[in-house]
């Protein structure tokens, strides 16, 4: 039987490597991590849930506390470990970003550059507006219940202490990335059959009066069959993307499984 110093000993130990964890990952994850999100509340929320997981995964933690070496390299890997589970959901959120770009590009908006809070930087206006479209459909379909379960599910697919495999570790990024572009690709195909429709259109149109300005006057045309063809589409692509972005953080839980 543990003595109180014991006990308070080992807990402090788990929070510390619960919390480098989950606050790594949650830090990256869309929605929570976001830089619009005050840091004073992602840290609350960080803390209140490693206080919360602490007693459910002690099970998980070594029970004597190593020396400081180990101790100190034991933080490494589970900073490591929330890094690679907090990007895999960030790489997924990506698609938006990067099917948005693909529109900005084909409906002739590519330089109408504005604040993406979701990266927190400059994007295209179409990706932000995607981006953000998709942290709330995140929330509203509690799919970040998801994300915070494949938290706890992370400690089946590397246990405390194990050193991870980082060749599976680069090759579930690797599919990962591919995917989110596979997926950004497919929302934009329509934009990019209309925008291939019009160029076909104005080529011929300039073959047969050549001395009109053709793709100065297509120009407002292009943007707004973009801009029709975005209100027509957006709902279902936004569908699309939620599904496999369900996939994608299934399939990336039942690795652990």
């Amino acid at each position: 039987m543990q003595s109180i110093e014991e006990f308070l000993v080992s807990g402090v130990f788990a929070f510390m490597l619960i919390f480098t964890r989950l606050g790594t990952a949650m830090m990256i994850m869309p929605g929570i991590g976001d830089s619009f999100v005050p840091n004073n509340i992602r840290l609350m929320m960080v803390l209140s849930m490693s206080f919360v997981l602490t007693p459910v995964m002690m099970g998980f933690m070594p029970e004597q506390v190593p020396a400081f070496p180990v101790l100190f390299s034991l933080i490494i890997m589970e900073f490591v470990i929330g890094f690679f589970v907090g990007s895999m959901a960030r790489i997924f959120m990506m698609a938006l970003d990067v099917a948005g770009m693909l529109i900005s590009t084909t409906s002739g908006l590519a330089n109408a550059q504005v604040f993406n809070p979701t990266l927190a930087t400059q994007g295209s206006i179409t990706g932000a507006f995607l981006s953000v479209t998709g942290v709330v459909l995140l929330f509203a379909t509690n799919l970040h219940h998801m994300l915070i379960y494949g938290l706890v599910e992370s400690y089946h697919m590397f246990p405390v202490g194990a050193v991870p495999d980082s060749g599976s570790m680069a090759q579930l990024i690797t599919r990962a990335i591919s995917s989110s572009f596979l997926i950004g690709f497919q929302i934009a195909i329509p934009f990019i059959v209309v925008a291939l429709m019009l160029y076909i259109g104005m080529g011929v149109l300039s073959r047969l009066m050549p001395q009109v300005q053709v793709f100065i006057l297509a120009l407002p045309v292009q943007i707004m069959l973009s801009l029709l063809t975005l209100s027509l589409v957006v709902s279902a692509a936004m569908l699309f993307w939620l599904t496999k972005f369900e996939e994608g953080m299934t399939f990336f839980l039942m690795q652990g499984g």
